[in-house]
């Protein structure tokens, strides 16, 4: 790696100059740039070929961010794949056999052993329905052992739409690998130079590892390939789906497949299966476990081309999808170009002014992450589902990751997806018809993984932002029973974090005291006390809907429990959320939490921060509250429950001291580099804090239709908001100019106008978002009055 000059490098978020270098903060960027340094990761150009059309937020992708990491916690999870948005199935080079809690891809690996389409949505999550094409010369290698090649980083191209990296080949020679990819098409171009005979080999089955924690814990599913010579195509069937472990008793899936069909440029010299490591020579189909199938080429052929048609439904249904996303002749050069195009589109759509080259990386490759999940499951009007194990005519989409992204994701993608909504709502209440609950996290098929019932909270604010195209009536019938049936075997099942062999989770608790008492019992249920955080917070996302349903009593009472619920586990003796056992005795400060403590949780009450802030003594007591949580350490980024927490000294007359925290945590935990995530993605919600930050405002309660005032990043930014038919709001579309000169250096704010009008307190509407116009932001370098009465009132 070539080093940079220190005027090259930049950390990513704005701190040169800044106040904000003072005390530990100095030394934590000294260590954060020696990190930094020694992996930073500068991708090499797209060729101008792949580049079409002309991006710069498109070329500032580096879909490298976010997959280093000392451990799966510590990562990222994502991977350098390439596929527009939201596609169903992502391709990437497979340097590794993933499972939960390990990629396809690691930048650490020096060989790669092929090419897979796959569908794992997140780093915890099992892969389902996977194909490898993996090209050789020589022998044909059938184990994954065997078929790895050597490459270098240095000869890697990543890009949103274009891949390609050069590889020794394993008998002398090397091979050129291009990738591009539709949302159910991979296109991949092999370049075969001084090799032996070519070779490509199509794997359909592999051991498939359950759970995270023992590696050699697998299973064998059984596949199926069929070699068609005439027509140049290797088509097949994967079951794998590691998830179903986890799955739902009442609804497993018994039907699921995924399905391929592999078409080739050129004839095939010889083929064959092959079936743990033992090939068949001019075998033309084989079923069964750890299975491939594979065609020679003539040996003095020196390029292939495959296209892979993918599916959910049937072989020939993935060859129909093939023929309808990327044609017989279409080039690879063609391909990459109508995902680009795909990118553009999109990410054209922010404009941004005073970034450096690093802080626009991790910018655009932020939006680049926040649209691909929930992806495509449909396909062309049919999709299959795993609540009935049946074929359905309408759309759908699966990946959702709800206990994450309902806290800013969401929020994100119906400003700048409004189009899809409609879909990917209609798509869970569909899953409610055909499962019997709304979807928790979704990965095929219901996985239990996470608490509490947080569709309730998508649909809600879907619903108050102006969004239609669903039935709400449905909508409102799901979310009433999300609040009030409870799962099976209530009172005796703990329902612990991906325990097998139980029903659907939902809200574990509801009827054991949560509904008598206010709380969720922890002698009964794992992850009481935030599972009854979560459950008060959904509470309030059915008010919402409810009032807006014109249904006042629902309204009314389900307000009442959401406002309620949360304080029957404050602790007045100690001032921190506490969880509580059946009795009502308290259960101790450390149990009962999801990825994160007491810390963490006791600010988790986002639909009634002054009821909070009553309880902790008012502003100036909770803003000395909040002044302790971050200096004593306990404020953890890598995990959601603390996302919002920042933007809370705004709520209590504090806004310059999150302001201050903003910036601090986003040099903390995002960078240019392949470390560039300090935690899970998560589908988005990682990167969609970082994106609403820079743009100076966070949704800290999603379903109140409001925005906290931050500290925007740059000088300017200018959003174009997409058309939506079903967006009331942006139905013809709307621009928004955000001006903040001087942001870079001066995090402080002195003044806000909004098209002209002085905003007073550090709150805005979607309305005024969404609406479009300028906000003006007048930065200091210094903290400053505005929206910061408690702390210069008491001084």
């Amino acid at each position: 790696m070539s080093m940079m000059s220190w005027d090259e490098f930049d950390v990513g978020c704005c701190l040169r100059g800044s106040p904000l270098l003072t005390m530990n903060a100095r030394s934590l960027l000294s260590s954060t740039l020696l990190i930094c340094l020694l992996t930073a990761t500068s991708p090499k150009p797209t060729p101008p070929a792949f580049s079409i059309p002309p991006s710069d937020a498109v070329d500032h992708v580096n879909p490298l961010i976010g997959n280093g990491g000392d451990s799966p916690n510590g990562s990222g999870g994502m991977i350098p794949s390439t596929a527009p948005p939201f596609a169903m199935t992502r391709w990437v080079a497979q340097t590794r056999e993933n499972y939960v809690s390990v990629t396809p891809y690691n930048y650490t690996d020096t060989r790669i052993h092929g090419f897979q389409g796959t569908h794992q949505p997140a780093i915890w999550m099992g892969e389902s329905g996977q194909v490898v094409i993996s090209p050789g010369a020589g022998t044909v290698r059938a184990t994954f052992e065997d078929r790895g090649m050597a490459f270098s980083h240095d000869d890697e191209i990543t890009s949103a739409s274009y891949y390609s990296v050069e590889m020794g080949a394993i008998e002398g020679g090397r091979i050129l690998a291009e990738q591009s990819a539709t949302s159910r098409v991979g296109h991949l171009r092999f370049t075969f130079i001084g090799t032996n005979t070519p070779y490509i080999l199509v794997e359909a089955t592999r051991a498939s590892i359950l759970g995270s924690s023992d590696p050699n814990n697998v299973t064998y599913p059984e596949g199926a390939i069929l070699i068609d010579p005439t027509n140049r195509e290797i088509c097949g069937k994967n079951p794998e789906r590691q998830d179903f472990i986890i799955e739902p008793v009442s609804t497993p899936a018994k039907k699921w497949g995924g399905y391929f069909c592999a078409r080739f440029d050129e004839p095939f010299d010889s083929w064959g299966v092959a079936q743990n490591g033992t090939l068949s020579e001019g075998s033309t189909s084989g079923g069964g476990v750890l299975l491939s199938g594979y065609a020679r080429f003539n040996p003095s052929l020196r390029q292939v081309t495959a296209r892979v048609g993918v599916s959910f439904i049937s072989i020939e249904q993935a060859r129909r999808n093939l023929g309808i996303e990327i044609p017989d002749g279409q080039s690879l050069e063609e391909t990459a170009k109508v995902t680009r195009t795909a990118w553009a589109e999109k990410l054209d759509r922010i404009r941004i002014q005073g970034a450096t080259r690093d802080q626009k990386r991790v910018f655009y490759t932020g939006f680049f992450h926040t649209l691909q999940y929930p992806y495509e499951q449909d396909e062309y009007g049919i999709y299959y589902s795993g609540y009935d194990d049946a074929i359905h005519e309408g759309i759908s989409y699966t990946g959702y990751s709800n206990w994450d992204i309902y806290r800013a994701e969401w929020a994100w993608l119906i400003l700048f997806a409004p189009e899809r909504i409609p879909g990917m709502v209609q798509s869970m209440l569909q899953d409610y018809q055909e499962g019997g609950w709304l979807p928790m996290w979704k990965n095929i098929i219901e996985t239990n993984i996470m608490i509490a019932t947080d569709a309730d909270s998508l649909i809600a604010e879907a619903v108050l932002k102006g969004i239609t195209g669903f039935n709400l009536e449905t909508a409102w019938e799901a979310v009433l029973k999300d609040a009030t049936q409870p799962p099976v075997n209530d009172t005796t099942t703990v329902y612990a974090d991906r325990e097998e062999h139980v029903d659907y989770e939902v809200r574990a608790g509801l009827s054991s005291v949560y509904e008598q008492h206010g709380w969720v019992a922890a002698d009964i249920h794992s992850e009481a006390a935030s599972r009854t955080l979560d459950y008060a917070y959904d509470d309030y996302a059915v008010a919402v809907l409810a009032k807006m349903l014109d249904k006042p009593a629902e309204s009314a009472f389900f307000l009442n429990r959401s406002l309620t619920n949360p304080f029957t586990i404050f602790n007045t003796a100690t001032g921190f959320m506490e969880a509580r056992n059946s009795s009502g005795e308290w259960a101790g400060q450390q149990v009962g939490w999801t990825e994160g403590d007491m810390w963490a949780y006791t600010f988790d009450v986002v639909q009634d921060i002054p009821g909070l802030i009553e309880r902790r003594g008012g502003n100036e007591g909770f803003v000395e509250f909040l002044d302790e949580h971050f200096n004593g350490g306990h404020n953890d980024h890598t995990n959601e429950p603390s996302h919002h927490i920042p933007y809370l000294y705004s709520l209590a007359g504090a806004a310059s001291k999150s302001q201050t925290r903003i910036r601090q945590i986003a040099v903390e935990n995002y960078n240019a580099t392949v470390n560039g995530l300090s935690g899970n993605e998560d589908c988005g919600q990682m990167s969609a804090w970082y994106l609403f930050s820079a743009l100076g405002f966070y949704p800290v309660n999603p379903v109140s239709g409001e925005y906290v005032i931050g500290s925007p990043f740059f000088d300017s930014v200018t959003l174009d908001f997409p058309p939506s038919p079903f967006s009331n709001a942006t139905k013809n579309g709307t621009s928004l100019y955000i001006s903040a000169p001087d942001a870079p250096t001066q995090p402080y704010i002195r003044s806000v106008h909004i098209n002209g009008v002085p905003v007073t307190a550090p709150l805005i509407t979607h309305a005024d978002v969404v609406h479009g116009g300028i906000f003006e932001f007048v930065m200091s370098g210094a903290p400053e009055k505005w929206g910061s009465g408690t702390i210069v009132g008491s001084k």
